[in-house]
Parts: C-alpha cells; structure tokens; sequence
C-alpha cells in the first residue's frame, strides 16, 4: 500500500508543479526531493509541530527513528491517505491529505506521541500531545489506540480520551469527544469498533462499546453500548434504525432519517 501511495503521490507533486509553478519550491521541498513517504511525511510533520523549544531537526530524528522500529507507522499512515481520498468527496488527489488536511496530521503526529508513550517517554509523548492540540485543535491522549484506515473529518475540536480505542476504519467528524463520565481511573473510555462512523459534535462517554458498523448522529450523546450495525441518534442516544450499508464510515451518509428499522 505505502508504495502505491507513493507513487501516486510522486505524479500528483510533478502535475502541481507544471500546473502552479508558484508551489514548484514547497512541493519539491515537501515531496519531491524525498525518497519515500516516510521521508515526506516525517518533513511535513515536524516542520509544522516545531517551535521555539522543540527544533523541526530533533522532531523529525525522532519521527525517523519511530518509523525505524515500527515500520506499521507508515503502512497505518498509507491506508489513512487512501481512506480519506475515498470518503471525502472535497479531495481531488491524494497530495492536499499529506500537505494540508490537519486530520490527517494530527493523527499522525499521535502516532508517534503514541509510540514514544508505549516506550516509556512519557514527558515526551505529553510534549507532542500539547503541540498536536495546539497546532491542530485536536486533543488525543498519547495512550489512546487508533488503527488505520481512520479518517478525522475537519477534525477541528475531536477529544479521544487516554483509554479510548479506534479500530481500522472508522470515520469521526468535527467536535467528537470520545470521553470519560467524570474524575473515575482506569479503563473509562470508549471502545470504537471497526466501519463506525461518529457524526459531528456526538459525545461519546464512559468504558462503552461502540459495536462495529455502527452510526452515531450529529449531536447525540451516547452513554450506553451501542450493537453493532444500528444507528443511534438524540440525547441521550436511542437506537432509531440501521445503517444502509456494513460499513458506514465509507459512505459517510450522515442522514439517519433514512435508516429505518
């Protein structure tokens, strides 16, 4: 998959190029002078999460040696790019997802905040938590699991809370809190399951299942378990129907009106 993505990444950097000769020199300097996504992906990142304290050179030997040791990182990041390029109707080409969507930075920065905390850098991992949410609007704790294939919507004001867990393919849109119910320890966050998608500003909270191919409304707040394959919707959120499709977070159809039981 990552060299696919490549690729197709490579031909589209060459077609700005002729296109907008004004973005020749940041498309060069972000991709094509770059041997791999990996090489592109680790410039990107750590020139935008740099600041005074924390050089884009030391971001960038750590986001390196991340992808070193888990060579995952990438692949992850590969199916990320392809999933996004296949559910947001807005994406043209593959290349406005590495160079501008923050959604997909901001997961890709947790990616290695998540490695170094699994590492036991923890201060670091924190360090790279604050900078993702103040550079992208976007608070995931360094422990929290997200698989591949997971797309964050404008993502603008997403939460995902220190024990939550997003499994491959799952679609959150702008203002999702995956949270807990108050100041409980442990295991207190949600459990997203595989082809879920989480609709515009839904509040997501407690150590709850939220089953696979299930459907969250815009707005709803979700304080039980949710089966697999129904849509929920409402404050609380009720059960209303059953997604039109296995895996919701591909179709990304946010009108539950039409998913009858």
């Amino acid at each position: 998959m990552k060299d696919r993505i490549w690729q197709q990444l490579l031909g589209e950097a060459e077609l700005v190029t002729r296109q907008e000769p004004l973005l020749t020199s940041y498309v060069h300097t972000c991709i094509l002078s770059h041997a791999s996504l990996g090489g592109a992906l680790s410039f990107i990142l750590s020139n935008k999460v740099a600041d005074e304290v924390m050089s884009a050179m030391v971001l960038r030997e750590l986001l390196e040696e991340a992808y070193t040791h888990d060579p995952s990182i990438i692949g992850n990041a590969a199916f990320d790019i392809d999933a996004v390029y296949h559910r947001d109707p807005a994406i043209k080409e593959r290349l406005t997802i590495l160079l501008h969507l923050k959604g997909f930075q901001s997961i890709q920065v947790h990616r290695l905040a998540h490695y170094l905390w699994n590492r036991g850098r923890e201060s670091l991992a924190l360090f790279l938590q604050s900078r993702n949410s103040e550079v992208y609007g976007i608070d995931i704790h360094p422990a929290a699991k997200i698989g591949k294939g997971v797309m964050f919507d404008h993502a603008t004001g997403i939460v995902v809370g220190e024990t939550a867990v997003i499994e491959d393919n799952v679609s959150i849109l702008q203002s999702v809190t995956l949270g807990g119910t108050g100041n409980e320890s442990g295991d207190r966050h949600p459990k997203i399951r595989t082809g879920v998608m989480i609709g515009a500003g839904a509040k997501v909270l407690g150590n709850i299942e939220v089953g696979e191919g299930a459907k969250i409304g815009a707005g709803s707040v979700v304080l039980d378990a949710v089966p697999p394959h129904v849509t929920v919707v409402g404050v609380p959120a009720r059960i209303v129907g059953k997604p039109g499709c296995e895996q919701p977070c591909e179709t990304m159809d946010q009108n539950f009106l039409s998913d009858g039981i």
